[in-house]
């Protein structure tokens, strides 16, 4: 994100990217709004030192995507200056509110107004960067021009979803380099990240030097962090540091992928098990977010878990879809069959990747795409129906209900998963 000050509310940047504008006369929350997007990355973000009365009656006219504006619930003038602001925005422009205190009339005014968000005082940077992200994530569906974010999340440990990651990461390159577009794969499994192992490339992401101080990670140091494979496939990784326990700072990686998503147009993000105070940011900001299962009931019911957490978390801003992986149809015998999965899953099924151990152990073993082995082989055929659309998965829309047929699986059935 780049935070200018300027206080010329005629001179708000046209730059390509999120615009974004902050009124406030507010010090404190300009400066958590510094601290929370430091400069460079894909958003130009102007802060206009003005009372939100003052300027609201010209915001429209700017060319921007979010407004953040500092309001006084107890003031009768912003909360009308903020009804007049709503009306006569596009669509395209969602308003993020913070104010001092909410009461209930001011709660019920926020609702008929349809702001995007709002925040109360003192605002923390995270809680700014989660609500900006929700806010921005709204306004970008699509645009012109703009990378597209796919996310890998697992359902539990060794599920195969850096395989499925790194897979996709080759066919959206190999696709991409027809109409001269880039493509990256990220792999925010900070401390115990498999992706640079698996491409047999040395990671380059240098988190000692760049934490303390985040801001200096630029497009030209970012590059000499990055590691390419031999079919030019970019990829973010740092090395593994199995012995530590280590939560990075949400702002570095916020800034990572912010400048990452800025210059490739195809972003793919391996992510870990475990849930940090980062996850939601990038959730909001994935436009395909998959979640990576494996064909057993337990596998089905942590997806079922995962995919609940996620929409507690975040809303319905991000659909999470769940991949299958390693699936084997078995008609003959007892156990879990497609139709079962359809219909546990309902919408939230994306499709399943078949079971090819040995060819896929081959390709992680050479560090190359699945394809240069074996070309057409059905790993890539049903990841090419998953990412590209090529066919279109079966969906029910019915789902949590107990699955037939599983006797051979020592009486078990699927049992609904409640959203509490």
């Amino acid at each position: 994100m780049n935070i200018q000050s300027n206080p010329d509310i005629g001179q708000a940047s046209q730059n390509t990217g999120i615009g974004v504008v902050l009124v406030t006369t507010d010090k404190n929350l300009e400066e958590t709004a510094r601290a929370a997007y430091p400069p460079s990355g894909s958003a130009n973000l102007h802060v206009l030192p003005a009372s939100f009365e003052q300027v609201a009656d010209r915001l429209p006219s700017l060319p921007c995507s979010v407004i953040i504006v500092d309001v006084d619930a107890r003031r009768t003038d912003q909360v009308d200056a903020l009804r007049r602001l709503s009306e006569n925005l596009s669509p395209d422009v969602s308003v993020l509110v913070v104010t001092q205190q909410v009461d209930q009339a001011f709660a019920r005014s926020l609702l008929q107004i349809q702001v995007a968000d709002f925040l109360v005082k003192p605002v923390d940077r995270d809680d700014l960067m989660l609500a900006f992200s929700r806010t921005a994530r709204e306004t970008e569906t699509a645009a012109p021009g703009e990378s597209r974010i796919y996310t890998f999340l697992p359902s539990a440990g060794g599920v195969g979803v850096t395989t499925l990651a790194i897979q996709t990461a080759f066919l959206l390159h190999h696709k991409a380099k027809q109409t001269g577009k880039t493509t990256c794969i990220v792999d925010l499994n900070l401390q115990h990240g498999a992706c640079a192992d698996y491409l047999d490339l040395p990671p380059q992401l240098d988190l000692t030097e760049i934490e303390p101080r985040p801001e200096r990670l630029d497009r030209q140091l970012l590059e000499v962090m990055l590691a390419r494979h031999t079919s030019g496939l970019a990829l973010v990784a740092a090395p593994n540091r199995p012995a530590e326990m280590h939560s990075f700072d949400s702002g570095l990686v916020t800034h990572l992928l912010d400048l990452v998503s800025a210059h490739f147009d195809s972003v793919i993000i391996d992510m870990p098990r475990t849930w940090f105070p980062w996850t939601d940011n990038v959730l909001l900001g994935t436009n395909d977010l998959f979640v990576v299962s494996e064909m057993t009931v337990p596998g089905m019911r942590n997806s079922q878990r995962l995919v609940n957490a996620i929409r507690q978390r975040v809303g319905d801003r991000v659909q999470p879809r769940v991949i299958v992986n390693r699936f084997e149809q078995h008609m003959m015998k007892a156990g879990l069959r497609r139709g079962d999965i359809v219909g546990a899953l309902g919408d939230d099924f994306a499709g399943t990747v078949v079971n090819e151990y040995a060819l896929v152990r081959e390709a992680i073993d050479q560090g190359v795409p699945l394809d240069e082995l074996k070309p057409g082989n059905r790993v890539t055929r049903d990841m090419r129906k998953i990412i590209l659309g090529e066919a279109q998965a079966a969906k029910q829309k019915k789902r949590w209900f107990a699955l037939p047929g599983l006797g051979g699986l020592g009486g078990r059935a699927m049992r609904p998963v409640t959203q509490g």
